[in-house]
């Protein structure tokens, strides 16, 4: 049975001094759970980098082999919070070893399988494992660091995604060209597995104190009407700037006139600026969450119609990529934070909620965008798309920052332990 009843007090908008004093160094458990998100940003979008190949070799189309990536989405939205659910009555520990079991075994399937039916569903089967480590990861982060430092741990544990997409994924799609598709999808199966030893032996079991919890208890949370504008934040926040993100190898191309070749630094900037913002996003969400959110939605808007004005000219439009990375992601460890906080005693379920709401503006504002790109307005159309969208982030993050300037004594919250 899991347990639930520790008290943590809720960070506002106020100096450090009157909170509990942060920790100078985060817990070791912190950053090996980054590492387990390391692993699952790398499987996520290595398989953008080596579509040809497996498209080659199991006889289908570039096109539809691209429902290896669009498949994992749709896990990733539905088994978050469908898997919290489901292992809600399982010590953390356990559900992460066996979240990182399943992620393994399905990466054999995936390595062995010359069937593309059984491809996808191993890689929606891995989708779901996902979606039940990164929700319960988050939850440990937080409640191993403290209220004082919850946002700075989710941020070191969401920027092992972030990191992914810098290192992993070129990593993992050189590999797969030098030798073979397979190669890299057994590395990440062995990788897994060893990172099972290190969660069992780093994590540490849940707490005394128990009291029974039921689905709901957990479905309860979804009353928090804070949690919905923290979850509509997520969303747009996403479909903005990653939907206009998954298009930008056209504007950098036929726009700025950068050539094909450079397209994949460009990238690595956007991937460098999206791990600073999220490490740097985590250390002021401790700080000053609602104040960060609003900064970094009204940053990305500007940002995102600055690319949109400025595509003709290839220097800027570099830099603004770089900077959109990091405005983007700024947010982000403190929307996950705050979505475990809003769901009072249901953490678990308000961190996987987090996980779909950002998957699905990832899908959704992807899929906007690229009816833009075959619109009229051309490569320029998803960046300026992206910043209506963007634009809409600052509704919901105004709005929480208002019902939290609400006079009230103390605000607390009851974590899973």
């Amino acid at each position: 049975m899991t347990t639930r009843g520790e008290v943590l007090d809720i960070p506002g908008d106020a100096g450090v001094e009157e909170r509990e004093r942060a920790p100078a160094r985060l817990p070791l458990v912190i950053h090996v759970l980054a590492l387990g998100t390391f692993l699952m940003g790398t499987t996520e979008f290595v398989v953008a980098g080596l579509l040809p190949e497996i498209a080659g070799d199991l006889d289908v189309s570039v096109a539809r082999t691209g429902l290896l990536i669009t498949v994992f989405a749709v896990g990733m939205i539905v088994g978050a919070p469908l898997m919290s659910m489901l292992t809600l009555r399982l010590p953390r520990r356990l559900t992460l070893v066996l979240a990182l079991g399943v992620f393994a075994a399905g990466h054999v399937i995936v390595a062995l399988s010359s069937s593309f039916p059984l491809l996808l569903a191993a890689r929606f089967l891995t989708a779901l494992a996902t979606g039940a480590f990164w929700a319960v990861a988050n939850v440990v982060a937080a409640r191993a660091a403290g209220p004082a430092a919850s946002s700075r741990a989710v941020g070191v544990v969401g920027s092992g995604a972030m990191l992914a997409n810098v290192v992993g994924v070129p990593l993992g799609a050189f590999a797969g060209h030098l030798a073979g598709w397979r190669g890299p999808f057994w590395v990440l199966a062995a990788l897994a597995a060893a990172s099972i030893a290190l969660i069992a032996r780093h994590v540490p079991e849940d707490g005394p104190g128990q009291q029974a919890v039921s689905i709901r208890s957990e479905l309860s949370a979804l009353r928090s009407g804070r949690l919905w504008l923290a979850l509509t934040a997520c969303i747009t926040t996403n479909a903005g700037v990653l939907g206009t993100y998954s298009y930008i190898s056209p504007l950098l191309t036929e726009r700025a006139g950068i050539a094909a070749g450079l397209v994949p630094l460009v990238l690595v900037g956007f991937g460098g600026g999206a791990l600073v913002g999220f490490l740097v996003g985590g250390r002021l969400g401790d700080v000053r969450p609602y104040a960060t959110t609003v900064m970094a939605a009204a940053s990305a808007t500007v940002i995102l119609l600055a690319i949109a004005l400025l595509s003709d000219f290839a220097v800027p439009t570099v830099a603004l990529v770089a900077l959109l990375g990091f405005f983007g992601f700024v947010a982000t460890p403190v929307l996950i934070s705050l979505g475990v906080r809003f769901a009072g005693r249901a953490p678990t379920l308000g961190s996987a909620l987090t996980v779909s709401a950002f998957n699905l503006g990832t899908a959704a504002g992807s899929w906007i965008d690229g009816l833009a790109l075959d619109s009229t307005l051309g490569a320029a159309g998803p960046a300026m798309i992206g910043t209506g969208i963007s634009a809409l982030t600052l509704v919901p993050t105004i709005a929480i920052a208002f019902t939290q300037r609400r006079p009230r004594s103390s605000t607390v919250v009851a974590w899973n332990t």
